[in-house]
């Protein structure tokens, strides 16, 4: 079962309603099915999840009962005790074909469950319960769990108050909102039956290159940076940048029109390099956690003299989580006053304090 997107946590009792409210988990949306000692992970794009996960898999088998389907959220934690995050860098790099790290990252960053909708249990179908009888169940088969186990139970209230309060303070633990989930409705597959409220912010960042589009023609994705300060070794994006900064990249646009794609490929070719066969430069790069495994990731650099606003969710670390998309141009702003210390960021909150159900 999916989620609108709709601006504002809504009243309880608004259209649609009644609500209840969750966090908004920002991991692997998973469903977790165990039959026995058999047990299978299914992400929402129907991929297997179950072999990267393997202390994941060892986690259900000891904590869930024995025959059951949950819809969950695969997260993984950083940080010390009081001061911990989600740390959705880490989860990514999960996704690997080599048994060998799939092993060791295990260990090194191992993953957690947070269970939220109880799909089945004990061979009978809840599909057709409404929500509130499928969270009582859910809290019933999962009342045993102890601080400290790698499952846990979602948070939920019926308070919009204090929904609105967890909208703006768990941000920082790296939540992106809230789940507003009509109470009295039955589970419906593939439909965006809840509603979501994301948080969206806006900030200015420099091109320094873009992917071409996997048609051959168009630009794929525009690559964007910020200047901060040069971390050790770091030579940047931009080699006239002033001494102690350095233009650092923080992620990319994807989602472009497909007239803007042709379009740009114009545009962009003043601020391009050719050599001496007439032939654009590009440059390798590092693949992108957006695209498939063994796909081309090199890019066509370009001088660093465009400013292009964006819409962001979080900011975490360098990078921004997940894709940005763009809103306008800005051949208002010089390039190097875009600084990442001037970008919004939430305010750091225990994730620990977000994981206790009470």
């Amino acid at each position: 079962m999916l989620a609108k997107a709709v601006p504002e946590v809504p009243d309880p009792d608004g259209k649609g309603g009644p609500y209840a409210y969750e966090p908004k988990w920002d991991g692997f949306r998973c469903i977790v099915a165990r039959d026995g000692d058999e047990v299978e992970l299914g992400s929402r794009g129907e991929k297997p999840l179950t072999r990267y996960f393997p202390e994941v898999v060892e986690a259900v088998r000891r904590l869930l009962p024995e025959r059951i389907v949950v819809d969950v959220e695969l997260v993984v934690r950083a940080g010390e005790r009081g001061a911990q995050r989600l740390d959705w860098e880490a989860l990514a790099q999960r996704i690997h074909p080599a048994e060998s790290r799939i092993k060791r990252l295990a260990k090194e960053t191992p993953a957690e469950i947070v269970a939220f909708d109880l799909l089945a249990i004990d061979g009978e179908s809840l599909l057709d319960t409404p929500f509130r009888e499928r969270r009582a169940r859910l809290e019933k088969e999962l009342a045993h769990l102890a601080a400290g186990d790698p499952v846990h139970l979602t948070r939920i209230t019926t308070d919009v108050t204090e929904a609105r309060q967890w909208f703006e303070t768990f941000e920082g633990a790296g939540l992106d909102g809230v789940v507003a989930k009509p109470l009295d409705a039955v589970y419906q597959p593939g439909k965006r039956a809840m509603l979501k409220i994301k948080h969206h912010r806006t900030a200015d960042v420099v091109v320094y290159g873009y992917r071409v589009h996997k048609s051959g023609e168009g630009v794929g994705s525009l690559l964007v940076a910020v200047y901060g300060e040069a971390p050790e070794g770091w030579q940047g994006l931009d080699p006239d940048a002033p001494e102690g900064l350095a233009l650092i990249p923080v992620g990319g646009i994807v989602s472009l029109p497909d007239t803007m794609r042709r379009a740009l490929v114009t545009e962009l070719e003043p601020l391009t390099t050719r050599d001496e066969a007439g032939d654009l430069v590009k440059m390798g790069g590092a693949p992108s956690r957006f695209s498939a495994a063994g796909k081309d990731s090199s890019f066509v650099p370009l001088r660093p003299d465009l400013v292009v606003e964006v819409a962001f969710d979080q900011l975490e670390g360098h990078r921004f989580r997940h894709a940005v998309s763009l809103v306008r141009w800005r051949p208002d702003r010089e390039p190097r006053s875009c600084r990442i210390d001037q970008i919004d960021r939430a305010s750091a909150y225990d994730l620990g304090q977000v994981l206790v159900t009470g």
